[in-house]
């Protein structure tokens, strides 16, 4: 999923949350193996997408698929790597010219609209008959589901939670946040403590740092009405109360730096990882970029969900990749890799190396059992507090426009108040929600 474009950061090979994931290995491959399943596609080819740089060793992992699915159904797989930033394009163009794969890897946002163009198949009943759907991510599974649909079956999860400097906590005897006013409280006595450092910084740029705000103040960023459209609901109270809480750590309490104002969420983690900024909302995979660079941050580093208003968690961004089904001419052997690929014990060697979590609850709940420090927290915030965007096909049209980080960007500046900039970023979506 694009972020779906902030979603996938740089990612070098993860280490240390792979190893958090890769007791996983033994419970998913129950799901699959090499015998059984879809046979007789003897002569048969599958073409398959992947994008590429999410896991480092997607090539040899392909190849073991590859030769697994063979043994499996008699068929062949012909798998191309593509850019995440070309890919959107490529599938339009491909939808236009009739030269769709029969099996691909999207982004969440990308369900709606190419499930909306027909090029997708609906999967629920093959879901529903393997008994897969009481199991799989809700944050996951419901973006894939339009009108009763489903146009994706979850494949990796990432999510995002409130990563600090473990070692400058323990120095000063702090303690992480739990609530918004704690969030604050710690942030100001960091300011005090340790004056070369941002506390935390409100970056512009990104929007995946606002929602957990919108939707821990019971705010929503758009709804959908009785008639089945789509409207804004930035500009609603609930919604206003987070983005102001947000922005008043910048404009109001001085916990960032102007400099933030149009960065991005690299740039963000570009500063917690120099030891400029002190806390940051960041994802899970972020974790193995740093530790693979300095295996110091095992120690530096500790992560909690993000704190809920008055306590609990606010709800996170759920992003990953679905695994769709372009209309193949075998949809039973479509369904049979699909399968192979995201309950299997090639779905665990995925998560293993990739550092992303795999798409079933069930598998998540031991995660956290576990009580690894830099793991559980984020699976904690994936099954109790994850949430989706909006699922139209219009949102990634709005995601192009920016107009969230339009918003936050006229407000860090001074150019408008928090009500003024969420009125005005909810009626330029509600003209792009009409089309």
């Amino acid at each position: 999923m694009r972020q779906s474009t902030g979603e996938r950061a740089s990612r070098p090979a993860p280490r240390r949350l792979a190893a958090g994931l890769a007791a996983l290995t033994l419970g998913l491959a129950t799901g699959c193996g090499d015998s059984g399943g879809a046979a007789g596609g003897e002569g048969t080819t599958l073409d398959v997408w992947l994008m590429e740089g999410t896991n480092p060793d997607a090539e040899p992992w392909a190849e073991d698929l590859a030769a697994a699915f063979t043994r499996r159904t008699g068929a062949t797989l012909d798998v191309q790597f593509i850019q995440w930033a070309d890919a959107h394009d490529r599938f339009t163009t491909a939808m236009a010219g009739g030269e769709l794969p029969d099996v691909a890897e999207i982004g969440t946002t990308w369900a709606a609209e190419f499930g909306a163009a027909g090029a997708l198949t609906d999967l629920s009943a093959h879901i529903e008959a393997d008994g897969l759907d009481d199991d799989l991510l809700p944050g996951l599974y419901e973006a894939a589901r339009i009108d009763g649909a489903t146009y994706g079956m979850p494949w990796y999860a990432g999510i995002r939670s409130l990563m600090y400097r473990a070692d400058v906590f323990a120095e000063h005897g702090l303690s992480p946040p739990t609530t918004w006013d704690e969030l604050r409280d710690v942030a100001l006595r960091l300011g005090e403590l340790e004056p070369d450092m941002i506390p935390f910084p409100v970056s512009g740029g990104s929007e995946y740092g606002l929602y957990p705000f919108v939707w821990g103040a019971g705010g929503e960023i758009a709804e959908r009405t009785g008639d089945g459209r789509w409207r804004s609901a930035l500009d609603e109270p609930e919604a206003v109360e987070g983005i102001e809480f947000y922005t008043s750590l910048a404009t109001e309490d001085g916990l960032s730096v102007a400099a933030a104002e149009t960065w991005l969420e690299t740039d963000q983690l570009q500063s917690f990882r120099d030891g400029d900024a002190a806390m940051v909302i960041n994802g899970n995979w972020t974790v193995n970029t740093l530790i693979a660079e300095d295996a110091a941050w095992a120690d530096r580093l500790g992560v909690v969900p993000v704190p809920g208003r008055d306590g609990g968690l606010s709800p996170s961004f759920v992003g990953g990749s679905l695994l769709g089904e372009f209309g193949s001419d075998e949809p039973e052997l479509a369904w049979e890799l699909i399968t192979m690929m995201s309950t299997g014990e090639h779905a665990a060697t995925w998560a293993e190396q990739s550092g992303y979590f795999p798409g079933r609850q069930s598998l998540l709940e031991e995660v956290v059992r576990r009580g690894e420090p830099l793991v559980a927290p984020f699976a904690r915030q994936l099954i109790e507090a994850g949430a989706h965007l909006p699922v139209t096909e219009r949102y990634g049209a709005i995601q192009g426009e920016q107009i969230v980080q339009g918003m936050l960007q006229s407000i860090l500046s001074g150019d408008a108040t928090p009500r003024r900039a969420a009125e005005e970023a909810a009626a330029a979506m509600d003209e792009t929600f009409d089309g």
